[in-house]
């Protein structure tokens, strides 16, 4: 301290040096914590295990550490707990189906502008059909139908992103994650139980859907953070999930890329698929019902697949062409 001005230089050295210090510490948390490229950089961290994963599994380590960091793809858990809320009403659903109760078609595809649309579809495509039933025994009329109630004819292929889908899935196996989006909070012990085996299950047939949407787009030179998808992650025109793409997928215009968005290679894909599942020449209508089945699980659906292919064989019949 001088004497003459009590004024303590050192002690004021030590306040400026504090001063200093606690400055540059500030701006140093808020380059870490609160920049917006910080906060980037942490919000990335949330797909670190689901990278690891990936590339143990043998994806290369940098192109799915780059696919990951978009700023684009958001862990969504609500995803999860989306496809957990429809599972647990229809588990905890009290209404069952009266006796006598039988599947029905689906009135809706029968709407006479959709079936005009699918006839002039199906005529458009009509020396495309006669080489696919050649090869897969699959007529023009069913994989006709099926487009129809799949994608509108391939016009409606969702407004979805199955990577984003995927690997919130995937990344959800935690049933924590998801339960404040649970929407029934009155449940038991039981189901509580229940639900935690299930969204871990979920949670592994994703993680191998996310795998195959990331190989299909690999193998067929696409970005897989911009292939449109169902709400699920179902893909293309034929509404395939991605392990099925890869399964069952075929080029059908010869240019060695199985798109799924073209519409050739969607319906050789089509017929494969029902190929494969044991369509063949001459199989009787239970055989027919048994194969559009397993394309999708329900009754109502393959009957209506069935139902509108008939609509479509009359119409060109009708029409004599």
């Amino acid at each position: 301290m001088f004497p003459w001005t009590e004024f303590d230089f050192t002690a004021t050295s030590r306040l400026r040096r504090a001063v200093f210090v606690y400055s540059l510490t500030a701006v140093f948390v808020y380059a870490l914590f609160l920049s917006p490229l910080a906060t980037a950089a942490t919000a990335d961290n949330v797909w670190h295990p689901l990278v690891d994963r990936l590339a143990e599994d043998g994806f290369d380590r940098t192109y799915v550490s780059a696919l990951f960091s978009r700023k684009s793809l958001k862990f969504s858990p609500e995803i999860m707990a989306r496809k957990m809320n429809v599972l647990l009403e229809t588990r905890l659903s009290s209404r069952k189906p009266e006796p006598g109760t039988k599947p029905e078609v689906m009135a809706r595809y029968f709407n006479p502008i959709l079936i005009a649309g699918a006839y002039g579809f199906y005529r458009d495509h009509k020396e495309d059909f006669v080489v696919i039933e050649n090869r897969y025994a699959v007529s023009g009329e069913v994989l006709t139908a099926l487009l129809l109630v799949e994608t509108k004819l391939g016009t409606q292929v969702g407004k979805h992103n199955g990577l984003s889908i995927l690997a919130s899935m995937a990344l959800a196996h935690d049933f924590e994650l998801i339960k404040p989006y649970i929407k029934r909070k009155d449940i038991s012990d039981e189901t509580h139980t229940w639900l935690v085996r299930r969204t871990g299950q979920k949670a592994g047939w994703a993680y191998e859907e996310l795998k195959a949407l990331i190989s299909y787009a690999q193998k067929n030179g696409k970005d897989p953070l911009i292939i449109p998808s169902s709400m699920y992650g179902a893909i293309g025109l034929c509404q395939f999930m991605p392990s099925n793409a890869i399964h069952y997928g075929r080029d059908g215009s010869g240019d060695g890329i199985v798109d799924l968005f073209n519409t050739l290679d969607a319906l050789h894909s089509m017929a494969n698929f029902m190929k494969k599942h044991g369509w063949k020449k001459g199989l009787d209508r239970k055989g027919q019902l048994k194969v559009v089945y397993r394309y999708n699980h329900s009754e109502s659906y393959a009957m209506t697949i069935l139902a509108v292919a008939d609509k479509i064989r009359r119409t060109n019949a009708f029409f004599g062409n």
